[in-house]
C-alpha cells in the first residue's frame, strides 16, 4: 500500500510522513526530495535551469514510478503535484494508493510558513504576513478543487501531530 499526503506547503505533509512510516512501518518519501536525489538538483535549481515544464514532467515521471512500486510506502507530495499532468487522476484511480488531504486554514499555513519563507522559492519574494495571506489565498483557490478530490480529507487546524496520525490510522486500519 502507498499512503500519500497531498495539501498546500507547511501543511505537514513532510512531518506527519515520517512518523506514520514510522508507525505503519513502512518507507517515507518526499517527492522533492525524490526528484532533487534523481535530478542531482534542488528544486529551485531545476526551476531555474531547465523550467518549470521540465519539472512538472519529471514530477509526474517520478510519481508514476513510486505509485507503480509494490513496496509498502508513505508519500508525501509537492503542493502542486496534484494539480499538474492529471497526476490526481493517476493517484485516485491507483487501488494501492490511499490518498489523504492534509487541510489547513490560511491564518494557520500564513504563521507556518512566513518565517520559513526564504527556503521556499514560490513565496521567498513576499515581505509580508498580508502578501503571503493574499498569495496563499488565491494559490488555495486554484488548487482546493484538487485536494478535495482525495478519498480522505483531515481539517488539521489546532491539532496536533498524535491526533492527525490517529486520524489517519482509523482509516487505514
Amino acid at each position: 500500500m502507498i499512503v500519500v499526503l497531498m495539501g498546500y506547503m507547511g501543511s505537514g505533509k513532510s512531518t506527519i510522513g515520517k512518523e506514520l512510516a514510522t508507525v505503519l512501518n513502512y518507507d517515507f518519501l518526499d517527492l522533492d526530495d525524490y526528484i532533487s536525489d534523481k535530478e542531482n538538483a534542488s528544486i529551485s535549481n531545476l526551476f531555474k535551469t531547465k523550467g518549470e515544464i521540465y519539472f512538472r514532467k519529471k514530477e509526474t515521471e517520478y510519481l508514476k514510478e513510486l505509485t507503480n512500486s509494490s513496496e509498502n510506502l508513505v508519500l508525501a507530495l509537492g503542493g502542486g503535484t496534484p494539480c499538474y499532468s492529471n497526476n490526481i487522476d493517476l493517484l485516485i484511480r491507483n487501488e494501492n494508493v490511499e490518498l489523504f488531504y492534509l487541510k489547513l486554514s490560511i491564518p494557520l499555513l500564513t504563521k507556518r510558513l512566513f518565517s520559513a519563507r526564504e527556503k521556499r522559492p514560490l513565496i521567498s519574494h513576499l515581505n509580508t504576513e498580508e502578501q503571503l495571506m493574499e498569495f496563499i489565498g488565491k494559490h488555495l483557490f486554484e488548487r482546493v478543487q484538487y485536494y478535495n478530490q482525495a478519498e480522505y480529507t483531515i481539517d488539521t487546524d489546532h491539532k496536533s501531530k498524535q491526533d492527525v496520525l490517529e486520524i489517519i490510522l482509523t482509516y487505514l486500519i
